[in-house]
């Protein structure tokens, strides 16, 4: 399913957002506005934003007209019925939001997909009301949507799989990070949001602590600029109310609006935030949020709305925390997390979740993975998804990566892979933080190193050969990781180097040999004793890429690659690849004798005898990966 030109309907400060992102994106898009006063509104909204960015020097000033032109304005409904995808951006009114799905569903042309930007209503309650509910969803974005860059793509029961691979490429193409998850009041971020600022209040009411004490401890617990008062202060103390009251009605009196938030929003003022800090009171409010937050992002993970990895995902890029809950439990250990559980169990009964004590007395940490392995038929995706940190390298990436690798070259029906990664980087390099932490332990240094040689020399020698998909930042390790793959292809917007010397190191994955063997010593000198980042246009002219192509056909390029390769013969492409391996390390009379023997092994096997056979007769062959009897 192809997405090209996209609905949104409202400008307002969500709509207006979610329209310049998909602008941005690339997509022809229309916004929708039901007067031309709140049109004009709307579109100005767009405009001065654009215009700030240029200020700003974020945005140039080409950029930002090629941007505008994307952007169309329409006081008519029907202007929408050929696009490909309608995002509904407009107020939390369910009669509203009814009203409009109906109309959609009756403008559009039948394979257009339908998505919600509501935070608050069920997505299959809209789908049921459309003949539609297979191409409806939810688009969960969170403000400003221009720049932050998460979002929540939302699967009803009955949203089709392909529906949802269609929505997470639009979200990455459109800049966002998307998380998955399930069709169930608050989805999943919210549940944790709102449960952490509503039991701010609470200890509030209760005399815990006042607000400057409560800010300050939710700030360092969680590596904030901004605690819970002064947060909703700016966003709006009605919000936050309902937002509570819409949570309490549909998953349990857990939510119930803190006393100090009712009376606050019934009075229509802010939150006095004047006052001394007590550091005495400080830790006990820090035991409750945490407590609050872990417990209720285990449930959220127990009732199947979003994966351990996501939930941390989004209270990281979403809500700009320093850590996830699932990693500061990792932190904090079961000994002290069970502490703080009992303190909130005592408080409200049943409220630790199954899948937290379970863990707990398993001893083990949570198992965040921040590698992704998908199959799909006789190709594999390795997603490096650490797009909080640029995908950078650190140890438990790289032994992620190798599970992943080894799961990959036991599977016989896997016949070629793409490794990619999640954001704005492909691998932005090693991980410094962990790099620093050990800098004066040699012996950690080194294992480190010969932990990311191996690994990359894993890519290397696997038998399946390896598209590496470089869809943005390639930096140092990550760079040196492309260089170990078969082949790459970039997107235009993706940028290279190693510019480790900067740092007062090498190069140590591989990056001084691969890089010298593809491109010879002049131009890898150049590149690693600068330590300067290149173009993809430049990468591919001396010849470290394969090729370039626009964001949008990235995975699309990689993917018809893998396809034709996949339709190859597989035991003679390991054969090949192997004989390709040799080339580089043996002189030529060495080399030769090398691909004899391959030669020989491949013309014995099945594939052979099925490969001619074909051609005589005229057919697309079979090809199976037996070994010969």
């Amino acid at each position: 399913m192809q997405i090209k030109k996209v609905g949104v309907v409202g400008c307002g400060l969500m709509g207006s957002g979610i329209a310049q992102t998909a602008a941005e994106g690339g997509f022809l898009t229309i916004v929708r506005e039901p007067t031309p006063e709140l049109l004009e509104k709307g579109l100005e909204r767009i405009r001065d934003f654009m215009a700030k960015g240029v200020e700003r020097g974020k945005m140039t000033p080409e950029r930002r007209d090629e941007v505008w032109a994307r952007i169309r304005g329409t006081t008519d409904l029907s202007d929408l019925a050929d696009c490909d995808l309608i995002i509904e951006a407009i107020t939390e009114d369910r009669e509203a939001k009814k009203e409009l799905f109906t109309e959609l569903d009756r403008i559009c042309k039948p394979e257009t997909i339908f998505a919600t930007n509501t935070s608050s209503f069920r997505v299959a309650e809209f789908a049921a009301l459309t003949r539609r509910p297979p191409l409806f969803a939810g688009l969960h974005y969170f403000f400003p949507p221009v720049i932050n860059k998460l979002l929540e793509v939302v699967q009803a029961k009955e949203t089709a799989p392909e529906v949802i691979d269609t929505l997470m490429n639009f979200a990455r193409l459109t800049g966002k990070l998307p998380i998955l998850v399930a069709d169930s009041p608050g989805f999943a971020v919210n549940r944790v949001f709102i449960a952490w600022y509503n039991e701010s209040i609470r200890m509030l009411d209760e005399g815990v602590a006042n607000i400057p004490t409560i800010d300050a401890a939710a700030c360092e617990t969680f590596g904030l600029t901004m605690g819970p008062f002064k947060l909703i202060n700016i966003s709006g103390v009605p919000l936050a109310y309902h937002a509570a009251v819409s949570l309490s009605e549909s998953v349990g009196p857990f939510y119930t609006p803190a006393k100090a938030l009712r009376e606050l929003c019934e009075a229509g003022q802010l939150w006095d935030l004047s006052g001394e800090v007590d550091p005495a009171r400080k830790q006990a409010v820090a035991d409750r949020l945490l407590a609050v937050v872990c417990g209720v992002a285990a449930r959220v993970v127990e009732e199947g709305v979003a994966t351990i990895e996501d939930m941390d995902r989004g209270t990281t890029v979403g809500l700009r925390w320093a850590k996830g809950p699932f990693a500061m439990m990792d932190d904090l250990g079961w000994d002290r997390v069970m502490e703080l559980m009992n303190i909130v169990e005592e408080k409200y009964p049943g409220f630790v979740p199954d899948l937290l004590k379970k863990q707990a007395a398993s001893g083990q940490p949570w198992p965040l993975r921040y590698v992704r392995l998908t199959v799909d038929g006789p190709i594999a995706t390795i997603l490096m998804s650490r797009p909080e940190a640029l995908n950078a390298l650190n140890t438990k990436v790289l032994n992620d990566l190798k599970d992943a690798l080894a799961q990959v070259r036991a599977n016989r029906a896997v016949r070629v892979v793409i490794i990619t990664g999640e954001g704005d980087g492909f691998i932005a390099g090693a991980d410094i933080k962990e790099m620093q932490a050990i800098a004066d332990d040699p012996a950690a240094i080194r294992a480190f190193t010969e932990l990311g040689q191996s690994v990359l020399r894993d890519i290397e020698t696997s038998p399946q050969p390896v598209i590496a998909a470089i869809n943005g930042f390639a930096l140092g390790g990550g760079l040196e990781l492309a260089l170990a793959c078969d082949i790459r292809v970039a997107s235009s917007t993706a940028r290279m180097g190693l510019p480790e010397v900067g740092l007062g190191i090498i190069p140590g994955l591989g990056g001084t040999q691969r890089t010298t063997r593809l491109v010879g010593r002049g131009v890898a000198s150049e590149l690693i004793f600068t330590g300067d980042l290149i173009s993809a246009e430049e990468a591919a002219r001396v010849g470290l890429v394969n090729r370039v192509v626009p964001p949008a056909q990235l995975m699309e390029t990689a993917r018809k690659m893998a396809e034709r390769i996949a339709s190859r013969a597989p035991i003679a492409i390991a054969k090949a690849k192997a004989a390709i391996l040799a080339a580089e390390q043996l002189p030529l009379e060495e080399g030769l004798a090398f691909e004899l023997e391959r030669a020989m092994e491949a013309h014995a096997t099945p594939d052979r005898v099925e490969g001619m056979r074909a051609f005589l007769e005229k057919r697309p062959p079979v090809f199976t990966g037996e070994e010969p009897q």
